[in-house]
């Protein structure tokens, strides 16, 4: 996807290798994370659940979360896309979309992944995502307005998913 330009270009893969066409989000306010069933942060899903279910019941058409699972930092997210989807239902009860198993960095890298490193650059300008459960949070437009470390606990971001559903 070299020519997409915008968000709702991008058609990452569903967990089954079906095209998940991110135009069917247009309007909507985006939390989207890279994510792992073995890592310290894994915790977070039950946050991230949280924090979707909690926004949901206000805003049950203008929000969602996209999980991507990735297995480049430290081998953590070993298993196949239904392992990992039974893993996060069963352990936490996640009800919010989890995509297929990408890469985030490297030459293999998914190209949503390029395109929001370069949207919204870490700290000192530095592109790579560093370790799981970053964070990428899209206004309605499909604008990344904010990128959060590993070690911002999703539930921190409810204030400012808020303020931007209310926009």
């Amino acid at each position: 996807m070299a020519s997409a330009t915008t968000f709702y270009d991008f058609k990452p893969l569903d967990k089954k290798g079906a095209e998940v066409p991110l135009s069917k989000y247009k309007g909507k306010v985006v939390l989207i994370v890279n994510t792992a069933s073995k890592c310290g942060f894994t915790p977070q899903f039950a946050g991230l659940e949280k924090l979707y279910n909690t926004i949901k019941q206000k805003y049950p058409d203008d929000f969602e979360i996209l999980g991507f699972p990735c297995n480049q930092f430290g081998g953590q997210d070993p298993g196949s896309d239904e392992e990992i989807q039974q893993f996060c239902q069963i352990n936490y009860g996640v009800t919010f979309p989890m995509l297929k198993k990408v890469d985030v960095n490297g030459a293999n890298a998914d190209p949503l992944w390029e395109w929001l490193k370069k949207e919204k650059p870490g700290i000192m300008g530095i592109e790579r995502v560093k370790w799981n459960f970053e964070k990428y949070l899209l206004n309605r437009d499909g604008t990344v307005v904010g990128r959060w470390a590993s070690t911002t606990k999703p539930e921190s971001l409810e204030s400012t998913i808020l303020e931007e559903l209310s926009k």
